[in-house]
């Protein structure tokens, strides 16, 4: 796989030398002259000095050929030209570019990205996985939909405990697909009598996230 990074920060700098070891060929955009010097001493001749998101840096690094551009600066609207830059003018097949600021995901999908990383999201899912069951938590997005997988565990005074699962009124576009009881997985059907600490994998659309969660959270005190 050749794949160009641009961006020779932490990330580029630290996904570079994995990727290398792994056998890859890879080569770091890096403007900053000190910055690329470093690199050069770390990793060897794998770093080109230049703007990313000009095409004729992108063609100097040779993008008509790479499997995969991966823009990691710090800045959400470099990584998004230079993605389109490197889609459109040179035919990549693959683009991946850092999100830093979670608002901007929808539009990078949206204008043809194939992959986003949110850094800011991912710590929140994993804050969320921390600390249950004060929360649903989104497991992952499908990609270039609002179609979330969503986990909950269900709360020993919510309203849906010891009902059946036909009975329990889901949001529109909501669906239960795997509860996970005991520490095992099975696949629920209409009888399934959902329990105080079933743990819950449903596929749901952002909007309907609030009402989903209602169903399995509590908002009445705990009795003492």
């Amino acid at each position: 796989m050749y794949a160009i990074i641009a961006g020779g920060g932490k990330v580029g700098f630290f996904l570079a030398r994995e990727l290398i070891e792994q056998g890859h060929e890879i080569l770091i955009i890096e403007n900053n002259a000190e910055r690329a010097e470093i690199i050069a001493n770390e990793l060897g001749n794998v770093v080109l000095r230049g703007n990313a998101d000009e095409a004729s840096t992108l063609a100097e690094a040779g993008a008509e050929r790479a499997d995969v551009v991966i823009a990691v600066t710090g800045d959400d609207e470099d990584n998004l030209v230079l993605c389109q830059v490197a889609k459109r003018r040179f035919g990549t097949r693959r683009t991946i570019a850092r999100i830093n600021d979670p608002r901007n995901e929808s539009l990078f999908r949206m204008l043809g990205i194939d992959a986003t990383v949110n850094a800011t999201q991912m710590m929140l899912s994993v804050l969320e996985q921390e600390i249950p069951p004060a929360n649903l938590v989104a497991l992952l997005r499908l990609r270039n939909t609002d179609v979330e997988v969503v986990e909950a565990i269900v709360d020993p005074r919510s309203k849906v405990t010891g009902t059946a699962l036909r009975e329990v009124d889901l949001p529109p576009e909501s669906t239960i697909a795997v509860v996970i009881r005991d520490g095992s997985a099975f696949f629920p059907n209409g009888a399934t009598v959902l329990e105080a600490g079933d743990e819950i994998v449903a596929l749901t659309r952002g909007i309907h996230e609030p009402r989903l969660r209602s169903l399995f959270f509590s908002d009445r005190p705990q009795q003492h």
